[in-house]
């Protein structure tokens, strides 16, 4: 009486996990302006004059400037065009001018965005609260070479840009000195080290349990690592940012999907959805990594995890979701024979 209702539940399943893991996979990231690995890395020089009303913090190297007020301080941000861009209130309150061409410029890294009509620095303000905790972060187009390639002539270590974004305290004017520099390109140590131990894991697993099984198992340790990784990255900046929830659900739908089918194997081994799911696991983690592709040649990681064992783990996850494609691709074009059974007399 069971049986029909579990395996109906499991095709369902199946079928719920398959649909939402290619949705997923053509999905593009829902922040499309998040921080990324960047080349660069901007410090605060110096606030001036001194005040210990506010916190001044770069997020991502060089991706987004955080301002952070006292209470009971009233603090106003100044926008390109000296127009009024924030402000924060005594209680913690944050607007945000909607009428400030800063407001708009400052959605995409490199200002590639078109202004509104009602984008002019001579406007009264129309303000828009966007956080109530006296914290907020934004691209400031002041804080970070504004061009994908790098400034000519420009070394490691080299500065790239000084510049002050200006700030109004309590009335009082207050400049925050900033410095960009070009940064060291990453090692290679820790993709040839991801590749490896991936590769090794693969092999061993599928020798000890076999095609589907040890796939399923490297597949299943991979998403759980990339996971917590993904997480990581993803709680490293604050939320206005908008850092990308593909960071953690690709791994996690990985998971999901290796489960589903040790749930099916235990009824069913030879079930045919066995090995598409677990190809489907291999295609989210190798999908995960592909996403991230751009930390194994960025010298600076917006996250707080060990940056060489994220590099790792991005590329131990492409190799074993790639392992795990070609294994269920090759079980579903090329099914394994059963021993033929001989009857008994």
């Amino acid at each position: 009486m069971t049986v029909r209702p579990l395996r109906s539940g499991c095709r369902i399943g199946a079928g719920a996990v398959l649909a939402g893991a290619l949705l997923l996979a053509l999905a593009e990231p829902a922040a499309a302006d998040a921080a990324g690995p960047t080349d660069y890395r901007t410090d605060i020089v110096a606030i001036a004059p001194s005040t210990d009303a506010v916190a001044v913090e770069m997020i991502g190297g060089d991706s987004f400037i955080q301002l952070t007020v006292a209470d009971g301080v009233e603090v106003l941000v100044v926008g390109y065009q000296g127009e009024p861009y924030l402000r924060f209130d005594a209680d913690g309150a944050v607007l945000q001018n909607e009428n400030s061409p800063a407001r708009w410029l400052n959605d995409d890294r490199y200002a590639d965005t078109e202004l509104p009509p009602n984008a002019d620095a001579e406007a009264d303000p129309d303000w828009l609260q966007v956080a109530d905790n006296g914290q907020f972060a934004w691209h400031d187009h002041r804080t970070h070479w504004m061009n994908p390639a790098k400034p000519p002539g420009v070394e490691p270590g080299d500065t790239v840009l000084e510049a002050v974004v200006p700030l109004v305290v309590d009335g009082a004017d207050v400049d925050v000195a900033v410095r960009s520099v070009l940064l060291d390109p990453p090692p290679v140590w820790p993709i040839v080290a991801g590749v490896l131990s991936a590769a090794a894991a693969c092999a061993l697993a599928i020798r000890l349990l076999g095609a589907r099984w040890g796939t399923g198992l490297v597949v299943t340790v991979g998403a759980t690592v990339a996971t917590v990784f993904g997480a990581w990255a993803y709680r490293s900046v604050p939320a206005e940012t908008g850092p990308s929830t593909m960071l953690w659900l690709l791994p996690l739908v990985a998971l999901v999907a290796v489960g589903l089918a040790a749930v099916i194997g235990r009824r069913k081994p030879q079930a045919p959805t066995l090995d598409l799911l677990v190809g489907l696991a291999g295609t989210e983690l190798a999908l995960w990594g592909w996403l991230r592709r751009d930390a194994l040649t960025r010298a600076l990681i917006p996250s707080d995890a060990p940056a060489a064992l994220d590099r790792a783990v991005i590329v131990a996850s492409m190799v074993i979701g790639a392992v795990a494609v070609a294994v269920a691709i090759s079980r579903v074009v090329r099914p394994p024979t059963l021993a033929p059974v001989t009857p008994t007399t």
